[in-house]
């Protein structure tokens, strides 16, 4: 941290730097904005099917994409969009899919829940409730049968965090000590029913305690918390030691998905939220306060919102997918 005055102004033991902390504002403003943006979308039918936005969860992604490398593999559930847009794939690809374009990631044919990018090692949002997790052990698998020290990522929420799937996940990344970071990104609810109406488990942390998986339960709405909890297991699982699980305390700002009115919480507690815990005002105070002038702040947001407008109109301007496509990328056995 040389050359960094971020302790002097009160940051409490921060993980990244100045410019890291710029880069972090800069990638959550692009997923809240891009959410928002799809939400407009949905709302105006431009968007079909399910939607599920990441807006609030920001400074999780955000912060473990900055702890990883080139080649290090994602894999995540059905709110997806704010992954994809950290790891790198490109806003006009991912509004291009979600409006069912063949400009898309998947050539219009995924939507929301279903895309992927090979060379961004993003393998995908996934539809079926943790579904993911094993696939992101056979992830983790590969990596170590190649020799490589590569990590994977699955991310999942508190929801899917009690599914035998998961169980038998952290069963076999243990008895292999594969390299999986397992992410539960635990927002409170699940569809709408509260964590603690569905779950015995009040510290999902320890779920991995029967198998010796290590884990902690981390700020999710604090990016520097994020990475540098993030930064931990990515060296833990890195030295060949297995897994590793980290709780992200986070919230959703928005419904389940857009269909959801979310009725089952109080307007207050949202508020107060968004007032006192939003990642991206969090990350804003602390850049002011070493001395980011408000200026450049502003140039970001102005940046990040042309990226998103010039994405939703290529999106609207680019031809639907044509009908011969219904037979590319089927699996066909002989």
């Amino acid at each position: 941290m040389s050359g960094d005055n971020s302790a002097a102004a009160g940051r409490n033991d921060p993980s990244l730097t100045t410019d890291e902390l710029k880069n972090a504002y800069q990638e959550m403003v692009l997923i809240r904005r891009f959410e928002e943006k799809a939400g407009q979308l949905y709302g105006m039918g431009l968007i079909g099917g399910f939607c599920h936005l990441y807006i609030g969860q920001e400074a999780v992604v955000v912060g473990v994409q900055m702890a990883l490398k080139e080649g290090d593999k994602i894999i995540t559930s059905y709110r997806d969009h704010g992954q994809m847009l950290a790891a790198g794939m490109s806003a006009r690809g991912v509004m291009a899919e979600l409006t069912g374009r063949e400009t898309g990631y998947s050539r219009g044919k995924g939507g929301s829940m279903h895309m992927f990018s090979r060379e961004k090692n993003f393998y995908g949002g996934h539809g079926i409730v943790g579904a993911q997790v094993s696939i992101g052990t056979g992830l983790a698998f590969a990596n170590k049968y190649r020799g490589s020290d590569e990590v994977s990522i699955a991310y999942f929420g508190e929801g899917a965090s009690n599914q035998g799937q998961v169980y038998e996940s952290f069963n076999l990344a243990a008895l292999h000590k594969l390299p999986c970071i397992y992410v539960i990104e635990n927002n409170r609810y699940g569809m709408g029913t509260s964590v603690e109406r569905s779950s015995a488990s009040r510290a999902l942390w320890k779920n991995g305690e029967p198998w010796g998986i290590p884990g902690e339960q981390v700020d999710g709405m604090d990016v520097n918390a994020v990475n540098a909890a993030a930064r931990k297991a990515v060296e833990w699982c890195r030295a060949g030691k297995g897994p590793y699980l980290l709780e992200m305390s986070t919230y959703r700002y928005r419904g389940h998905s857009m269909s959801d009115p979310a009725k089952y919480r109080s307007r207050d507690e949202v508020d107060e939220i968004r007032q006192h815990h939003d990642p991206i005002d969090h990350v804003r105070s602390e850049l002011i306060a070493v001395g980011v002038d408000e200026a450049e702040l502003k140039k970001i947001d102005e940046e990040v919102k042309k990226v998103v407008n010039d994405a939703a109109e290529f999106a609207k301007t680019s031809p639907e997918p044509d009908p011969a496509e219904l037979y590319t990328d089927v699996l066909t056995e002989v």
